[in-house]
């Protein structure tokens, strides 16, 4: 299998990574609606990121991988802190709040906040291709929220500031995580944050320990889910992607999130989404293929001088070499 993976191009793998972990992202916004009925936010939080660490634990026993080095370990204590714990409880509370096509809305101001933070901090650039393309994915997301949010009344505004806090956590986290993978392997950078986000909910311990036996099985199931696929390997392969791409790049993709909510929910829950949804959706995807689009260099131009095409072509010899010794250069 091993053999089989690295036959594959390091770019292909590299969109398969991207693909799986907006797949996975976008079902946790239906397994936290799920579970979040039956378990409080920082419960819900510290059970996804048990399950995710035992997960992640396994696989460096597996790989045999120690500990990160030293470099790595700054950004994966911010990245921990900010983004595994702080923006996991964040998320739980603000979707008990709003609906999940606001909170997918308003999470999706991450990715502008993320290039930001990459260009000032990361030195990274800022082409205008990329921002043309993270405008066209926000307004598709402003459309998918609103259809999704019609007919549910006002929206709290506890909940907004809280979506708005979880997606300051997600870009926050990412910019940090970035320099890690200079240091770590994705596996080690995703495991070990995800440990200090685990320590750093353990605060909840005693909430879970008394929910777990109310909680009705499917919930408990979903939390697992949540630990186990979003978080343990979409994370691994988030970060994996991370580390052969830009920051600010990488961001605009997770704008296709709330199209494929709008997809699983038609597949999986029946709900017919409204033309307005679809419409919203396709923008997503239209922004993440321009931001993403490199257009081909052309090979075939024509010299500037008509006479140039029938002149003869000389091969250059560095001084000194014997006659047809040297290796010619254009």
């Amino acid at each position: 299998m091993k053999t089989r993976l690295r036959a594959l191009p390091p770019g292909l793998l590299t969109i398969g990574a991207v693909c799986f972990t907006v797949f996975a992202w976008a079902s946790a916004f239906v397994a936290i609606r799920s579970a979040g009925a039956a378990y409080s936010p920082g419960a819900l939080a510290l059970g996804r990121l048990l399950a995710a660490s035992l997960v992640l634990v396994a696989l460096l026993f597996l790989r045999r991988e120690g500990p990160p080095p030293p470099g790595a370990r700054r950004g994966i204590v911010v990245s921990g802190l900010v983004w595994f714990a702080g923006y996991t409880v964040a998320l739980n509370w603000g979707e008990r709040l709003v609906d999940a096509g606001t909170a997918a809305l308003l999470v999706n101001t991450g990715p502008i906040l993320m290039a930001l933070l990459a260009a000032r901090l990361l030195g990274e650039a800022l082409p205008p291709r990329l921002l043309a393309g993270m405008v066209v994915s926000f307004a598709g997301a402003v459309v998918v929220g609103l259809s999704m949010s019609a007919g549910h009344g006002s929206t709290p505004v506890l909940g907004v500031v809280l979506c708005l806090l979880a997606a300051v956590a997600y870009a926050t986290g990412v910019v940090a995580q970035k320099p890690a993978l200079s240091f770590g392997s994705p596996l080690q950078v995703t495991a070990y944050s995800c440990l200090v986000g685990a320590l750093a909910c353990l605060p909840f311990a005693g909430r879970l320990a008394a929910e777990v036996p109310k909680a009705p099985l499917s919930a408990t199931l979903n939390m697992v889910y949540l630990g186990v696929v979003p978080t343990a390997l979409a994370f691994t392969t988030w970060t994996y992607a991370l580390a052969r791409m830009p920051a600010a790049k990488l961001g605009s993709t997770t704008y296709a999130v709330p199209a494929v909510v709008v997809l699983l929910s038609w597949v999986l829950l029946a709900e017919v989404p409204a033309w307005l949804t679809l419409f919203g959706g396709l923008l997503c995807l239209a922004g993440v293929a321009l931001s993403r689009y490199r257009p081909r260099e052309r090979t075939d131009r024509l010299p500037a001088d008509p006479d140039a095409l029938s002149a003869p072509v000389v091969a250059r010899v560095p001084d000194g070499a014997a006659g047809g010794a040297g290796h010619p250069r254009p």
